[in-house]
């Protein structure tokens, strides 16, 4: 019992000196880069101590989410910054605020606060923990910027007042530059690290722009070489670029796909800039999005045509081995005065097993960004990232069904054909398709 006594005091008088001391390095980093702030408030049915506390913390906690969010770990990693008590002692009972800074993203900072909360003793007294907010230190800084910007106009007043709607530009404008980052050298939106997806642009005022539309997950390539942030980031993430409508463009998106990995492809219409569209006219370049085609690069670059630039679809292969008498001709129809009918993809040739087999897997597919193979039975063969597809296919025998989550284009069709798959199931295709008459295409919207 003297043992056990001794270990838990040696406990104490460790926290107590990380408590005290602190790693100034690690302190330093997490302060200088914390994003969130725990408040966590407690209630003890005693008298204790600050180290008791912070005992409490460490040790309750320990392995609760396994290594990588352990305190311990975070901490010395300067991911968690020196954990903070303010506290008193009124009636015998004890109560305070522990304050713990953050720089992990926001579900793992959420994790950890959970995790304070099954916090059931501290010290030797009975306690409760209860988390009373998250704080976001970016909003602080937002106001704070607000603040001051109204004391400089207000200093401008002496000059001149100016006008009411120009006070409120110079606000608006002076909280959308303060939430242009610069990640890792590259100025970036404030969401670059939070989604999945990114788009990249040629530089900082293309950043400005969009954010100024919402868009916060844009990142500048900031320069004429591609940086080795960006590429990294194109390696983790389903990358979007979106350039000029100009020769500079289709320069950077050559140089772009050379070192990095690139999903999609946007454009400005021919003669524009990113920084010069309006509001419809960025998020109609964003939907309108083409698939990028690595070997066939001159698809997405400008033709020079008279109403912006169009991206003609690759010519199909000889066919060799399908009369070309035998294809179908499926077109998107072009908006005119008369409402034009959707292009006919009929699901006439779908039982109901069918259809259900390929509903629920599209359904699981949704959002992976990945594709699965079916064989004649409707068992999966495999399942792999969507840009991976055509080197899955040379390698997988007896496969009669391909079910991609995105975008199905003429390549893909036709390499289906060829290699003697059934059915193509997609989400939706990616302009004009020709179906070859041994396959089919099945869109969503054909299994509703």
């Amino acid at each position: 019992m003297r043992a056990v006594e001794d270990s838990s005091l040696s406990t104490m008088v460790f926290f107590l000196k990380l408590y005290r001391t602190g790693d100034d390095k690690m302190g330093k980093l997490a302060q200088a880069t914390s994003k969130y702030t725990v408040y966590a408030k407690f209630n003890a049915d005693g008298t204790v101590e600050k180290p008791d506390v912070i005992g409490a913390v460490f040790g309750q906690t320990e392995g609760l989410l396994g290594q990588e969010l352990d305190l311990r770990e975070l901490q010395r990693t300067g991911r968690i910054g020196r954990i903070d008590v303010d506290m008193s002692t009124k009636g015998g009972k004890t109560s305070g605020v522990v304050t713990i800074p953050s720089s992990l993203d926001s579900s793992e900072t959420a994790l950890i606060a959970a995790c304070m909360e099954t916090i059931e003793r501290v010290g030797p007294c009975n306690a409760k923990i209860r988390i009373e907010k998250i704080e976001d230190v970016r909003i602080s800084k937002r106001k704070y910027v607000i603040e001051r910007a109204k004391e400089l106009l207000a200093s401008m007043f002496d000059e001149g007042l100016p006008e009411a709607q120009e006070i409120s530009e110079h606000i608006k404008e002076a909280v959308r530059v303060a939430e242009v980052v610069n990640y890792k050298g590259s100025p970036a939106g404030p969401n670059i690290d939070k989604n999945d997806a990114i788009i990249v642009v040629e530089g900082r005022a293309d950043v400005i722009k969009l954010m100024k539309n919402g868009i916060k997950n844009v990142i500048a390539i900031g320069g004429t070489s591609i940086s080795k942030t960006v590429a990294e980031l194109s390696k983790k993430k389903e990358t979007t670029v979106f350039l000029d409508g100009d020769r500079g463009g289709d320069l950077i998106l050559k140089e772009f796909a050379a070192v990095a990995d690139v999903d999609f492809v946007s454009r400005a219409p021919m003669g524009k800039e990113v920084e010069d569209l309006s509001k419809k006219e960025i998020f109609k370049a964003i939907r309108e999005k083409v698939q990028f085609q690595k070997d066939n690069i001159e698809t997405h670059m400008l033709t020079g045509e008279k109403n912006g630039h169009s991206r003609s679809p690759r010519p199909l292969r000889p066919a060799t081995r399908i009369p070309t008498r035998t294809v179908k001709r499926i077109e998107m129809s072009k908006p005119t005065s008369r409402p034009a009918a959707k292009p006919q993809i009929t699901r006439s040739f779908l039982d109901e097993k069918k259809k259900k087999k390929f509903k629920e897997t599209l359904e699981d597919l949704t959002g992976s960004r990945a594709a699965v193979f079916l064989d004649s039975k409707m068992e999966a063969l495999g399942k792999v990232p969507s840009r991976e597809v055509f080197n899955a296919m040379k390698e997988l025998d007896n496969i009669d069904v391909v079910v991609i989550d995105g975008t199905v284009d003429q390549k893909l069709v036709q390499t289906c054909s060829e290699r003697g798959l059934k059915y193509v199931v997609a989400m939706r295709t990616a302009g004009r398709i020709q179906v070859p008459e041994n396959i089919k295409l099945v869109l969503l919207q054909n299994l509703k």
